[in-house]
This record gives structure tokens, C-alpha cells and sequence, in this order.
């Protein structure tokens, strides 16, 4: 009896094998797999030829130079296809830039070194592994230099018009120590006194003459690559609907406070806001309270419009 079921049950599971291979037709088969063709992805990517003028703060950077073309088509394709990033800062770029260029114009520093902010910080209130701060990343002892206040409860590296004014006054003294707006941006990097030395010991004071260290031989050519895309967007690809730029944080009023804050929490539902919203508008206030024991005048802004 058990032979039976044994020879009945391989009988049937052989019925059942023929018949599900069987019912697909050479059309339903899966194709073989082209191992060749695995290697292959379905992408183009392409080279640049800067044929154009290309310069920064009006000072012409020498493309005719193989090193500076190089160095320079480097930076403008690393940001080309870096495409998180880039796009990000476009959709930023209408949320900053007019604010940065209203200042920049009355400071009389040249609009170009809006594109330094995106260099230095990709327009958000970063922090580096330096310890420098804010949209401008000043470091503290250089903040505190250019009158923001830094401490355990205030952080006006993060206060967006007043970092911006402090890199301002940097830059034009920056420009008086070296008389050019590029060596400017480079001392901006690396150091005055650093760049200075370095200037000193090769015999040169044009940037494109000096061979410094690694981030700051790239950082003229980020800011120059950085304009040139952000500036031609489609040129480069991206494309960014009206409506998907960020807009400006300027619908909000203002309270002056002269006196101590012990809890912002209930500082910003007395105004009828949320505690993040408070700290989306003023991020330069860093803890949960604002110490004024001096009485100095604080600018605090209260959106209009809740989120």
C-alpha cells in the first residue's frame, strides 16, 4: 500500500510540473541575461569647455592659464552634478539674496560675495567642525572682533543682518590689507596674517600666483563656480518652478526688549506663536531664556503668519 502512494504521488507531482511550464508561451518566457550589458547605465554624462570670461567681484580669473581652467572646470562640475546641494541653494538663493545684496550695497562690498555666503554655509545656519558659526561662519573671537555678541544664551553669528553687516566690515578691511577683492574672499578663508605670510614667502600678491593649502587653492574657484550656476540655472540643468523657490521671512512684527526673558516659551505664547517658530525667526537667541541684565536693546521678530 505504501509503494502505491509513493509511485501515485510522483506520478502527480510530474503531471503538475509539465503542466505549469507548459502553460507559458515563448512570448512569457523571461529573456536570457546579457552579462555584457550589466555594465552599462543609462545616463550621459558630459565634459564643459569654458569658452567665456569668467571673473569675480570684477577681477578676471585667467582661464587662459591651463592650471586656472582646470581648477576652475573642476569646481563648476563638481557643483553641476551635485544636485542636492545645488538645488537647495537655488530654492534658497530668493529666501537670502535680496536681503544679502540690500546690505552688501550699502556697505559697498561688491554683490558677488553673496555667492561666498553659499560657499561658506549652502545659505542655512551651519556649524563646522572649527566652531565657526552661521550663514558667514565667523568663528567666535572673530565675531565678537566685528561687534556680534556670542555667549552661552546669545549667538549673533546666527543673527542673519547682523552677520551679514560684521562680514561686510571684514571683507572692506580685508580688501584695504591687500587691495583686491579675490585676495579678499582668499584672506576671508584662510587668515589675514596667514595669507599675508604665505604672500611674503612666495613673492607674489596675486592669488592665482600662490600655491596655498588645498581648501583655500579651491575656495575662489567654488565662489566663481557657484555664481556661474546659480546665475544660469538652465544652462546647467535645473530647472525650479516660481512657485518652489523659498520666499523671504519678512512678514513679521517687532518687539523691542530692554528687560530679562526667563522663559521664551511663554514669550512666544503671549505673542500668540510657537516656541519654533520664535526660534525660526530669531535663531541667534540660543537657549530657552534672554538674559538683559545691561537693559540693551533686543529686536525680537514675531511672525504674522502662523506655521
Amino acid at each position: 500500500m505504501q509503494k502505491k502512494l509513493t509511485l501515485y504521488t510522483v506520478v502527480l507531482a510530474g503531471l503538475l510540473t509539465v503542466a505549469v511550464f507548459g502553460s507559458y508561451t515563448e512570448e512569457e518566457k523571461l529573456p536570457p541575461i546579457d552579462n555584457a550589458s550589466k555594465t552599462a547605465l543609462s545616463q550621459r554624462v558630459e565634459s564643459i569647455t569654458l569658452t567665456k570670461t569668467f571673473s569675480l567681484a570684477n577681477e578676471i580669473i585667467p582661464t587662459n592659464i591651463p592650471d586656472i581652467r582646470e581648477r576652475l572646470e573642476r569646481e563648476i562640475l563638481r557643483n553641476a552634478y551635485y544636485h542636492s546641494s545645488t538645488i537647495m541653494n537655488l530654492k534658497r538663493s530668493t529666501r537670502y539674496f535680496p536681503e544679502i545684496e540690500r546690505i552688501l550695497r550699502e556697505e559697498r562690498v561688491p554683490l558677488d560675495f553673496k555667492f561666498l555666503a553659499v560657499a561658506e554655509s549652502d545659505l542655512t545656519n551651519a556649524t563646522s567642525s572649527a566652531g565657526a558659526k552661521g550663514v558667514w561662519q565667523f568663528m567666535r573671537g572673530t565675531g565678537k572682533e566685528y561687534g556680534l555678541e556670542v555667549n552661552n544664551d546669545i549667538d549673533e553669528r546666527m543673527h542673519f543682518e547682523k552677520s551679514t553687516r560684521a562680514a561686510c566690515k571684514y571683507l572692506k578691511k580685508l580688501h584695504g590689507r591687500f587691495g583686491s577683492w579675490i585676495m579678499a574672499a582668499a584672506a576671508y578663508n584662510m587668515g589675514g596674517s596667514r595669507l599675508k605670510k604665505e604672500s611674503a614667502a612666495q613673492k607674489s600678491t596675486d592669488y592665482f600666483d600662490l600655491n596655498l593649502n588645498q581648501e583655500t587653492s579651491r575656495y575662489i574657484f567654488r565662489i566663481a563656480a557657484l555664481k556661474e550656476i546659480l546665475s544660469n540655472p538652465e544652462t546647467y540643468g535645473y530647472y525650479v518652478e516660481p512657485a518652489d523657490y523659498y520666499q523671504p521671512l519678512n512678514d513679521y512684527s517687532t518687539v523691542e526688549q530692554t528687560t530679562t526673558v526667563e522663559n521664551l516659551g511663554d514669550f512666544a505664547q503671549k505673542y500668540g506663536i510657537s516656541y519654533r517658530q520664535l526660534k525660526v525667526y530669531n535663531p541667534w537667541m540660543k537657549s530657552a531664556r534672554l538674559p538683559n541684565a545691561s537693559g540693551k536693546l533686543y529686536k525680537i521678530k514675531i511672525p504674522n503668519t502662523k506655521f
